[in-house]
């Protein structure tokens, strides 16, 4: 035994690992505190037929979920007016990858079926912004 190291006179007792489930989404979590956000992610996924924890999820997922992914980036950056930064933070992705989301999503406006979708959608998140500000 090395010189300083001491010995445990007591005995280790074995217990069977326990599972530990993994930590169900919180709109409380400190990177997730925005409410506006929130709404946003559940609005952008009822509209375009995606579990909203599926948007959260770290992993790029199918092309449909990773579009609406996008599609509710842009539209937190252009809407609500947030940072790359920040939006990264919610999505527990980079700014870089924010900024990525932004400018396909402006690229694929070209298609004028998708401008309308995403239109009608800036449309009714400003309205519900402004429903929301008149009532405080």
């Amino acid at each position: 035994m090395r010189q300083g190291a001491m010995r445990s006179e007591r005995a280790v007792e074995w217990q069977p690992a326990r599972l530990v489930e993994a930590p169900p989404l919180l709109e409380f979590e400190p990177r997730r505190r925005d409410r506006a956000g929130w709404c946003l992610l559940r609005f952008v996924a009822a509209a375009r037929h995606v579990p909203t924890r599926q948007l959260l999820l770290p992993s790029r997922g199918e092309a449909e979920v990773a579009l609406a992914r996008q599609l509710a980036m842009y539209l937190m950056h252009v809407v609500l007016g947030r940072l790359y930064h920040d939006v990264g933070r919610f999505f527990g992705r980079d700014r870089t990858t924010v900024s990525y989301a932004c400018a396909l999503i402006e690229d694929l406006r070209d298609d004028p079926e998708f401008d309308a979708e995403v239109s009608r959608l800036e449309r009714r998140l400003a309205m519900r912004r402004e429903v929301k500000h008149a009532r405080a």
